[in-house]
């Protein structure tokens, strides 16, 4: 089964109207094929609008965030219903700082994804382990297990895609070497066969994320298990258009 390519870029909390607008006018420019790839750019909930409006149709766009009720009192949250009246229609979930700098728990993770799903959102849902993780040999025990959140609260998988990002490799400008990025998006689809179904494994787009840029993208695109890109820096730069090529 052939797999679209994608490419998330996640602009963070970055960028204002002026940068962001000269940013879309060189997305805007940019020859992208969407047989071949499909492009979505993660932008901050308070330019999400703004970024749909001006940003050419052949981009997709992300909220980075949501929350896992549809209304109510729930102060700076954002729900999909909100997501979806901007005109956007993806959602990057789990991300690592969400983890990490925020405390969102694995459990909460997955209710936010069962909603944004139920609600018609795509979803982007980021997995991956710290440093101490990885040295410690528990890699695959850390991203089974929140993988398995996830699953457990996915009834379409045609719309979700895995993002795998090593924790340690995120703006620290270190990257998985394209043999470990390939070796763990396999073992999770080797998990995917036996805990969801084959189907699922064969079909589900597993992205890579963790300081990719326009000079290491074309070795990690050539990875069998490596899907696409979730680009956090670079994403904000015009090499995110060489990104978008890798696959090219």
């Amino acid at each position: 089964m052939t797999r679209k390519f994608f490419v998330g870029g996640n602009w963070k909390m970055n960028g204002d109207k002026k940068s962001l607008g000269e940013l879309i006018q060189t997305l805007n420019g940019a020859t992208v094929d969407q047989n071949v790839v499909e492009v979505v750019c993660g932008a901050p909930s308070i330019y999400l609008d703004f970024v749909r409006s001006k940003l050419d149709a052949k981009f997709g766009v992300a909220a980075q965030n949501c929350y896992k009720v549809p209304k109510g009192a729930y102060t700076g949250e954002i729900s999909p219903v909100m997501i979806k009246d901007c005109g956007v229609h993806w959602v990057i979930l789990g991300h690592s700082e969400r983890r990490h700098v925020f405390g969102e728990s694995d459990e909460l993770i997955g209710q936010k994804t069962a909603h944004a799903l139920e609600n018609g959102l795509g979803v982007i849902a980021c997995i991956g382990e710290k440093l101490d993780e990885r040295e410690g040999g528990i890699t695959e025990k850390v991203v089974f297990s929140q993988t398995k959140v996830i699953a457990d609260n996915v009834k379409d998988w045609s719309k979700v895609v895995l993002a795998y990002e090593p924790v340690w490799a995120i703006g620290t400008g270190k990257t998985a070497s394209p043999q470990q990025a390939q070796e763990v998006h396999e073992k999770l689809r080797e998990w995917l066969k036996t805990n969801v179904s084959e189907a699922v494994a064969n079909s589900v787009r597993i992205i890579y994320g963790g300081s990719v840029t326009g000079a290491t993208c074309k070795e990690l695109a050539s990875q069998k298990d490596v899907d696409g890109f979730l680009v956090g820096g670079a994403s904000l730069k015009p090499e995110f258009i060489d990104i978008i090529h890798a696959k090219a």
